[in-house]
Formats: structure tokens, sequence, C-alpha cells
């Protein structure tokens, strides 16, 4: 495959069975924002890839919402809200141009931990038939920094954090380096991604080995059984699904394609977007820690078939963390195809294409403000939350 090294030119800023339909409006709203619309009908008919960048001068971010407290992930509804996660256990939710900022859809302060930056409430994921069950998971650091995987339920204008079921307890050596990413492939298995388990360096060795769930990509499935099952093709006939991972913060299949692309937060010198295929029979190793990007570390080596990813990024230029997006599928064609990351520090966003060239990179946007996470709604337009609490729309000029 082949590799694109990304040269930054810009010193870094900073271093089955329920029925609870999900009720058609949250509750009382505050307004914080300017009311902007989000979205226009999808396309009825499929919108080519664009071959290269638009001019991103004629692009902006432009804010929607603020006066959240670190929020961390963006997941739309099939009503058209959009869910918003708060490290410290809230969900808040977004309709009509207005967030609901005073009462949280759901509050779990009670049982989540943030004590260090990176804990908290850290992942969402909506069930794919949610409309009809109501049901939500999501990734928090709980009691002695354990991960967590719960399952809630929807109520009418709420929900209620008794009907919290717990699919999987991790355990965690260290506070840093809990991922926190959750998907639904297109396949209806969820998806999570979890950290190697912290310090610096991956001392257990988690990344690389089998025995653990630390270091990895999971696939499980929700609907066969309680509290979970494994799919029967899954590649090593327990939960994993790919390894040889750092700290996977927010990856996301490509609505059109299936594809899952991976952000992966480096140790002290390389960023990285990883890149699985749609239909893969899954088992990729994208080596950590025998490698940091498609660099040797700790001494190299390591075994056969090691992934390299389709970008990365150096430190010295300019990063210090990637913040994995989304595949833009929305109403502006000419953006129509490009995958978005960013990076945390900066505020620089980046566009992949993938062509039978290989993978095209283009510094796109640099913003002042620090990037937490990207997010999409329902019909494809693309939004990112910062580290001030705010929340910004990708639109024209």
């Amino acid at each position: 495959m082949k590799r694109f090294l990304i040269l930054l030119i810009l010193p870094m800023l900073a271093c089955n069975g329920l029925s609870t339909p999900p009720p058609p409006t949250g509750g009382p709203a505050s307004p914080t924002s300017t009311g902007i619309a989000l979205t226009q009908p999808p396309p009825t008919e499929p919108i080519p890839n664009t071959p290269t960048f638009p001019n991103a001068d004629a692009y902006e971010w432009q804010l929607i919402a603020d006066g959240l407290e670190r929020p961390v992930d963006l997941q739309p509804d099939p009503l058209g809200r959009l869910w918003i996660i708060e490290t410290l256990g809230h969900i808040h939710l977004y309709q009509n141009g207005q967030l609901n900022i005073d009462t949280p859809f759901l509050n779990i302060e009670d049982r989540v931990n943030d004590e260090s930056n990176e804990m908290g409430l850290l992942g969402l994921a909506l069930h794919p038939n949610f409309a009809q069950n109501g049901y939500f998971y999501v990734n928090y650091t709980g009691a002695r920094g354990d991960t967590f995987i719960s399952r809630f339920t929807a109520g009418e204008n709420s929900v209620d954090p008794n009907s919290e079921v717990i699919l999987l307890r991790v355990k965690q050596p260290y506070p840093n380096h809990n991922g926190g990413t959750m998907n639904f492939g297109p396949d209806g298995y969820l998806y999570m991604g979890l950290g190697d388990g912290g310090s610096g360096g991956d001392p257990e060795g988690n990344g690389q080995s089998l025995d653990t769930l630390l270091g990895k990509i999971l696939r499980i499935d929700v609907d066969s059984k309680e509290p979970y099952a494994i799919p029967a093709d899954n590649p090593f006939g327990d939960e994993i699904w790919a390894y040889g991972l750092r700290n996977p913060w927010r990856m996301s299949f490509d609505s059109a394609t299936g594809d899952l692309y991976i952000g992966d937060v480096g140790q002290g010198e390389w960023e990285e977007v990883d890149f699985i295929p749609a239909g893969s029979p899954g088992g990729e190793n994208f080596g950590w820690n025998y490698r940091e990007g498609a660099h040797d570390f700790e001494g190299g080596g390591g075994p056969a078939g090691m992934i390299d990813p389709i970008a990365e990024y150096d430190h010295g230029v300019g990063g210090c963390s990637v913040v994995g997006g989304y595949v833009y599928r929305g109403s502006m064609p000419e953006w129509n195809g490009i995958y978005l990351y960013g990076d945390y520090c900066t505020g620089q966003v980046w566009g992949l294409i993938r062509s039978g060239e290989g993978w095209q990179n283009q510094l796109l946007f640099d913003m002042d403000f620090t990037i937490t996470s990207f997010g999409q709604d329902k019909n494809g337009e693309m939004y990112i939350l910062t580290d001030g609490g705010e929340v910004y729309i990708l639109a024209s000029k």
C-alpha cells in the first residue's frame, strides 16, 4: 500500500426486544446558537466521489452551538437530532437550531470517572433499530478507571440512568489511552476502540497481545443474546477484530462504502490514520508497539503482515494528537468522498482522497480551536467539536 507523509508547515499551537420509541422532542431547550439550518434533503441519486480537493478558502466551519463542557462525540438519531456527549457524564440534544444545555438527556455523573484528561464518558453509538427499541450504547471509564460498555434505553423526554445494562467491563491499568470510540458497522455489529491501557510505550505489551482486549478494535453482536454474542466470523474466536493500536481516538465507517477509518494517537513522534476496507475478514495488525505509524519503535521487528497507515504526520512539525473523522457524504458534491480528520493541538484539518494512484492528502483548514472530535449527521454533513465547548458545521461561505 502506498504511504503518504504529511508535511505540516505551521507551528503547534498547543500541545431485542424492548419497544420504547424515542420522543419527537427532547424537552424544553435553551437556545445557544444562531439556528443555522443543518442539512438539506439527501440526493435521490448517488453522488460520485470528487477526484480533487475543493478550494477550502470558499468554505468555513460555522458555529452552531456553544456552552458545552468538553464535548467529545456527536451522533445523529432518526429524528434528525444530534446527541452530544460531555466527558463528565452528560448527553445533550441539539434540535431545530437549539441546544438543550440546561437539562441533560442523560446524566450518569454518579458512575463516570473523569479524574484524568483521557477519562470520562468517551463514546456513543445508537442502535440501528433505535427508532423501534430506543437502545443506545456508551463507553465510559468508571470505578477504578475501568472501561464500561453499557446499553441504555431512551424514554419519552429523557433517559432513566437505571436502564443501564453493562455489557462489558475491561480493567484499565493506567488512567490514559482509554480509546472510547464506538460505531455500528454496516453488518449490524457493534465496533469499539480500546487503547493499550496507558502509561507510555505500552509497557505491558497489550497492543500485540491477543490475550487482552486492550489496544484493539472489538466487534460484538448485541442482538443475538444478552448481554452480547461473539460473531461467528470474528478472526480470533473472541471479541477482537483488529489489533496493534495505541489509542484509537475516533473511527468511522464510510456510509457509502462500508470502509473503516481509524485515527490512532501516536507516542511521541508520529500520528496515523489506519484503514480497513469493506469486506475485510478482520485480523489486521497495525503494528503498535513494534511500530509508531510506519516507523520502527521499541527496536522494530514484529510479525510479518503489519499494516502501514494510509496517512501520518510528524510531531516535530506541528501536531500532537490525531482526531479521526468521517468521509463526507452531505449536500456539497465537491466534498463527496473526502475523509476529513484533524489534530487536537493545532486545529488543523486534512482531507484524504482515495484514487487509482493511492491516497492523496491535503491540509485544508487551520483553525484557532482545539479539536476534540468530529461528527456527522444522518444526511452526511460534517461537524467539529472543541475543547472550549463549541460545535461547528462545515458550510460554504
